[in-house]
């Protein structure tokens, strides 16, 4: 008997090559299920931006998708937290790591795809068990991070609404998924209606 074959009784540790870097750009999903709810530019303007957030995404929908596809090794959304406190238990639930982003003035861009795009290129080149990356996001501003994914050899997943994902962002991923598809949208929703008045900060 060879004592250095395997206990094939024992369970097998799946591949670390088909681990998952699941990441987020969270408020721009966000801001798409807002505006679909509460009407087109709604969400960009002060009033309905800088307040506390009524919880749109179903956030175990979209892990439970990541974790289909191999282990999960990261889980990491980009934000401004500041106003998506009511995300919390859903938040903790998912063993998500929060990246806080301020933005520099009122009107200007989080700046979440550009940090996202660094850190995934940086995770890339120090672990070789990532096998699959997925990015949860419509912007065009992937494309180029598409272009190295590819180019190292990974699998690109992409995760965004149909109102506001770029075509050709969601063209250059291996796989893409519709979150209106993962999560279907309510039947009846009101794009002119008014946020609750118990959805506004103290």
């Amino acid at each position: 008997m060879n004592r250095f074959a395997p206990d094939l009784s024992l369970p097998v540790a799946p591949s670390l090559a088909s681990s998952v870097a699941l990441y987020w750009d969270f408020e721009n999903l966000h801001a798409s299920l807002s505006e679909a709810r509460w009407g087109e530019g709604s969400y960009g303007r002060p009033d309905g931006r800088f307040k506390l957030q009524e919880p749109l995404i179903d956030v175990q929908a979209v892990v439970d998708l990541a974790a289909s596809l191999g282990p999960l090794a990261i889980n990491r959304a980009y934000c401004n937290w500041q106003f998506m406190g009511r995300y919390r238990d859903a938040l903790l639930q998912a063993g998500m790591e929060l990246i806080q982003l301020f933005p520099p003035g009122g009107a200007a861009k989080n700046g979440a795809d550009i940090r996202l795009c660094l850190d995934a290129m940086e995770d890339l080149g120090h672990l070789s068990h990532l096998g699959t990356v997925m990015v949860v996001g419509g912007d065009s501003d992937f494309l180029p991070l598409a272009q190295k994914i590819k180019a190292s050899g990974r699998t690109l997943v992409g995760v965004g609404t149909q109102r506001s994902t770029n075509r050709h962002w969601a063209s250059s991923c291996h796989q893409f998924y519709y979150y209106d598809e993962l999560v279907p949208m309510p039947s009846d929703p009101a794009p002119t209606a008014e946020p609750a008045a118990d959805l506004l900060p103290e």
